[in-house]
């Protein structure tokens, strides 16, 4: 459970229809199966006791007193275990029979949650046999000791503030109103189900649906244990399929048609902060819901999930190519608005040959095409100075020329050295001075420009080195409507990657293509041989660890603990221990210093689910204090 990483399982045994002796037997080894693989919470199927096809069996009381005797066993067999277990299994209570999932910690029974929903069309006629769990919950006497029984209940871990467990049956998660609604309200981050879902044409995608749903709907983690082979074939097949959900996704899914066991770990810490920040989950103001306490130990969970290295990218490529449509949409679509609305004649881009303007610039050209103005409205302005190579210059023409924009070249070389003279700055002297006036120098000749064509000035920076404030105040910092404010660097790359794909033209496909593999630089110092002398990533850190520390921190508020723990998980191989300790420490650093400069950027369209605009998701102060985000990363160097 370190870092709120709590490891679940689904399984689903072999049975035999109403041979309880055996599938008790099985439980009770998938039990140990899953225990001794670090699972802390385990699900099985509905009344798997029995089997869920016994039909009018149901009614035998052979049946049912071997139902019983079995939860005792399986009790018994969860003491000293360290795992919280829910078992699908009739009772007999008060001369009406229940579905239940029975839940089990270190030798107790811990209470039997009911199916509210019984399912009494198409294939299924539970009704025939079983009653609807009541409205609200009570205490039952099975065998001598009173047991919480109901709908909804919470099982609650005592070492563990805010992680609750509840429990819901198969058709409950198929109704109009799942009874896990209410449980989520009241503060259940874990639903387990206990499931009896036949195999049809296509039912697996749908099921596959609704838990994605469902998880992502109650921001929680899902558990959904599915009966499988073993059950009757008289009328239906079962497939096992079980699944492991998180806030819409599938963590882990199983194959149909094979029984086994399937693990994941669920991040609770991360659901919780998720329902804090989500203001339209409401929890129940009057709690209602019977809280039961377990006992779990807290531990160090391994994990097995993946955690993708890329947060912002998909990794799959047809998901990756829609995203990328989408976004080049929403950035042209917010610029095609900001022009409508200023009646801006011309649109003037900062063009390096590097990604950033490279974007903008293919942001700017459908936002033109899109309302249907000649592209060689844009203003495509290239200002070669002390840095500039030959290979970002040709490629800059190249592209603008390319597109159709109108390019200009103003060189600025002498206008720096003359205020490099009017400050009294000497010119060999390369430090932050030297750079500044350049990026400054820059930005004035872009809004003089806009000024002379009744246009806007296009920024180009991007995300990243907004989060690292890597951007001159007031230089490349300012804007008139910054495209790219909201794309992160590697998606940048990525969006260039799939223009230079998509755009029907080799010849620019081979620019943009150069464009790529053009290390990132601002190139403000003189150049080495003919090659950029100047690399960002070996000034700031890489991209790739950034935009991942930049993901976790503020789309999940994680500590910098735990993210140094992901990351180490995510760049195993690529980066060491002591790389990636070093380079979250200098994030943490800049991002909290550089606050200043996102306090006054200018407007740009948000295009995921992180963004740093002070009108809308970031809303820092810029004199935050970063020290306790520091002490927390170091003690993992300490521990």
């Amino acid at each position: 459970m370190k870092d709120g990483f709590l490891k679940v399982a689904a399984a689903t045994p072999d049975i035999r229809v109403a041979d309880v002796a055996y599938n008790t037997g099985r439980i009770c080894s998938m039990i140990d199966e899953a225990v001794g693989a670090g699972a802390k919470i385990v699900v099985f199927p509905e009344l798997c006791v029995t089997g869920y096809t016994c039909g009018d069996l149901f009614t035998q009381d052979v049946l049912l007193d071997g139902a019983r005797l079995a939860l005792h066993r399986i009790a018994e067999h969860t003491a000293g275990k360290d795992a919280l277990v829910f078992v699908g299994a009739p009772i007999a209570v008060g001369g009406e029979l229940y579905n239940v999932a029975a839940a089990f910690n270190r030798g107790k029974i811990l209470g039997f949650t009911t199916k509210t929903f019984l399912p009494n069309y198409g294939e299924f006629y539970e009704m025939r046999q079983f009653c609807p769990g009541p409205e609200t919950a009570r205490e039952i006497l099975f065998d001598g000791e009173m047991i919480p029984f109901g709908p909804e209940l919470l099982f609650a871990a005592s070492s563990i503030e805010s992680l609750v467990v509840s429990a819901e049956i198969c058709e409950d998660a198929w109704s109009f109103v799942p009874p896990s609604v209410e449980a989520a309200r009241e503060g259940a981050l874990l639903i387990a189900n206990c499931s009896a879902s036949d195999e049809t044409v296509g039912k697996d995608s749908y099921r596959r649906r609704l838990i994605e749903g469902q998880s992502a709907r109650l921001i929680c983690g899902y558990i959904y244990a599915n009966a499988g082979e073993g059950e009757s074939t008289t009328d239906l097949v079962f497939g096992g399929h079980n699944l492991i959900a998180e806030n819409g996704t599938i963590l882990k899914e199983s194959a149909r048609f094979v029984n086994g066991v399937i693990y994941s770990e669920i991040d609770w810490k991360r659901l919780q902060s998720e329902r804090r920040r989500n203001t339209t989950f409401q929890a129940a103001k009057e709690p209602r819901l019977r809280r039961i306490p377990f006992d779990i130990r807290i531990e160090e969970t391994s994990l097995t999930r993946s955690i993708s290295s890329s947060p912002f990218v998909p990794a799959e490529g047809q998901e990756r190519e829609r995203r990328c449509e989408e976004i080049l949409m929403i950035q042209a679509m917010g610029l095609k608005k900001r022009l409508s609305h200023t009646h801006a004649k011309n649109a003037v881009v900062g063009i390096s040959g590097g990604l950033d303007s490279t974007l903008a610039l293919l942001a700017t050209a459908k936002a033109f095409d899109m309302l249907g103005i000649d592209r060689s409205g844009i203003t495509a302005v290239t200002m070669p100075c002390f840095g500039t190579t030959d290979r970002t210059y040709r490629n800059a023409c190249k592209m603008s020329v390319k597109l159709g924009a109108t390019l200009r070249e103003i060189p600025i070389g002498i206008s720096v050295n003359q205020h490099f003279e009017d400050i009294g700055h000497d010119p060999g002297d390369h430090s932050v001075t030297f750079e500044n006036a350049q990026a400054r120098e820059r930005t004035q000749v872009l809004m003089d420009v806009a000024n002379q064509n009744g246009g806007i000035v296009i920024g180009t920076g991007d995300m990243s080195e907004l989060a690292l404030g890597w951007a001159t105040y007031n230089g490349d910092h300012m804007s008139m409507y910054g495209v790219n404010a909201s794309v992160p660097k590697t998606l940048v790359r990525h969006l260039v990657h799939y223009y230079a794909d998509t755009c029907g033209d080799e010849e620019l496909k081979c620019v943009l293509y150069d464009v790529l593999d053009t290390p990132v630089s601002p190139e403000l110092l003189p150049p080495k041989d003919g090659e950029i002398a100047q690399k960002t990533e070996d000034l700031v850190g890489p991209y790739e660890l950034h935009d991942f520390f930049l993901y976790y921190l503020l789309r999940f508020g994680y500590e910098p603990a735990k993210i140094y723990r992901l990351a180490r998980y995510a760049f195993h191989g690529e980066y060491d221990d002591d790389t990636v300790y070093r380079w979250l420490e200098t994030f943490l650093r800049r991002f909290f210093t550089q606050q200043f400069k996102r306090s006054c950027l200018p407007d740009g369209p948000k295009v995921g689910t992180v963004a740093l605009s002070p009108r809308g998701d970031l809303r820092m102060p810029s004199d935050a204090c970063q020290a306790g985000w520091i002490e927390n990363l170091k003690r993992v160097r300490e521990s």
